[in-house]
């Protein structure tokens, strides 16, 4: 009996001194681009669902303000914490590469999302194929407008990486297939704001009276142009799309002076980036077309490092109820 008891209590030392490491717990963190924002106020859902799920200890981060040294920063803090994997969705993918490269150099998971060209990373989640994205608002812009008349684009940021490959192959489309619509005014660069937004889009008025068509990229864009658009009394006469969420853009879609914005759900996209981080800890290999067990990733395509999912959503004044986000 004596004996017995030695067992016990031997293998129940050798447990918690981590020798059999049953049931480890990962710590996970997702940096975001800005923190207070009703996008990656979304996503911090996603991330708190998955720590729940999961049961690892996930938790997300942001600067202030959308500043790429603030949030290189943050990566900078949580590495000398010692966490065991990043997610991070870059202000500038550029920025980043030194101290991504410092993270994994430390045998720290990256994993990143809107950043397909990222270099220091494990994986990238994209929502979809980026330049099919940018096609379908322009094909979108084209309807509204008649295929004919002047448009601009907006992105946060001009080293925001997906926002321009949207907006690049948008162009491209218009150039190729709406030769009577014309592109002006480069790309308007609002920094994720929407009093910017609000702001550029009254200035590219007064530069271009016969402006008819709008792409904005970052969530708070088409809001910003919206509203501008609104107290100008132009909402039957211009045509406004973009990526945003009904919270930021909805009453802008039942007054017209915004007719479609599309997403895809980021607290799904923070789920996602945190099971790919817990797969690689756990040496778990990524396969194309697997089925991630969440909505829009159920048959992902892998190229290379980036993983794509096929997650986006339409929303008009018509639909705009369904969705509470």
């Amino acid at each position: 009996m004596r004996s017995v008891f030695r067992i016990v209590l031997a293998l129940s030392l050798y447990i918690a001194l981590g020798g059999l490491a049953v049931a480890q717990e990962h710590t996970i963190a997702t940096v975001v681009k800005l923190s207070g924002v009703n996008w990656f106020q979304r996503m911090e859902e996603g991330v708190k669902h998955y720590a729940a799920d999961s049961g690892n200890n996930a938790f997300q981060q942001g600067p202030s303000k959308a500043d790429a040294a603030l949030q290189v920063q943050i990566v900078e803090d949580l590495i000398a914490q010692g966490v065991d994997a990043l997610c991070v969705v870059p202000f500038s993918a550029e920025a980043l590469e030194p101290v991504l490269k410092k993270a994994r150099d430390q045998k720290i998971v990256v994993v990143t999302h809107e950043a397909s060209a990222q270099q220091n990373v494990d994986y990238d989640i994209e929502a979809f194929d980026n330049a099919a994205y940018g096609v379908h608002f322009m094909d979108a812009l084209a309807r509204l407008m008649d295929e004919r008349g002047e448009y601009v684009v907006m992105v946060g940021s001009l080293t925001s990486k997906t926002h321009n490959e949207w907006v690049d192959a948008a162009i491209e489309h218009q150039k190729a297939h709406y030769p009577k619509m014309k592109w002006v005014g480069q790309k308007i660069e609002t920094n994720d704001d929407q009093q910017t937004a609000y702001a550029r889009t009254r200035e590219l008025f007064k530069a271009f009276p016969n402006l008819k068509g709008f792409i904005g990229s970052s969530a708070v864009d088409v809001a910003g142009a919206g509203l501008a658009i609104e107290e100008m009394g132009l909402a039957d006469k211009t045509a406004v799309v973009g990526t945003s969420l009904v919270s930021v853009s909805g009453q802008y879609l039942k007054t017209g002076a915004v007719d479609m914005i599309s997403f895809w759900d980021p607290a799904e996209a923070g789920y996602v980036m945190n099971r790919i981080a817990e797969m690689v800890l756990e040496g778990k290999s990524v396969e194309d077309g697997a089925d991630l067990n969440v909505k829009g990733y159920e048959k992902i395509q892998l190229d290379g490092k980036v993983i794509y999912g096929q997650a986006w959503i339409d929303v008009t004044k018509n639909n705009m109820e369904e969705y509470s986000f």
